[in-house]
Formats: structure tokens, C-alpha cells, sequence
């Protein structure tokens, strides 16, 4: 696992990061890990949310089930 160091932070953002940490009993460091994957790569709600678009997005009225019967009948009779 890679390793992040974080340079030139204020003490006001040291100091939020501390509160936030305690308030949600966690570490600074495990809170800053959530801190980077929920910003980066959002909640599991946020995928899920993501994935059901996609899949809404992606979803086709065309039934292709006559063309692949067609073509493996076409592929049975070669």
C-alpha cells in the first residue's frame, strides 16, 4: 500500500482534522483516509447511485434474442 506524506498544512486544518477524527472515533490518519476515498471516490450510496444511472443509461429496447438464435442457426448449418 502506498504511503502519502502531506507538507505545509495550517494548524486550523491540522486542528479540524484532529476534531473530525475524535468525533468520529477514528485516528487522524484513518480519518484522513476517509477523508481522501469518500472525496475520491465518493460513498458506496454515491456508487451505487453512479451504477444504477449507468445501467439506466445503458439499458436497451432492442431484444437481440431473434439475431443470435438467427446467427447460431446460420453457424449450425455450415
Amino acid at each position: 500500500m502506498a504511503q502519502l506524506t502531506v507538507r505545509k498544512l495550517s494548524e486550523e486544518v491540522v486542528g479540524a482534522l484532529k476534531q473530525r477524527a475524535a468525533a468520529n472515533g477514528r485516528s487522524a490518519e484513518a480519518e484522513h483516509r476517509a477523508i481522501l476515498r469518500e472525496t475520491l471516490l465518493g460513498t458506496e450510496e454515491e456508487f451505487a447511485a453512479r451504477a444504477a444511472a449507468l445501467r439506466r443509461r445503458l439499458r436497451s429496447s432492442v431484444d437481440s434474442t431473434a439475431t443470435i438464435r438467427a446467427d447460431r442457426d446460420r453457424d449450425s448449418m455450415a
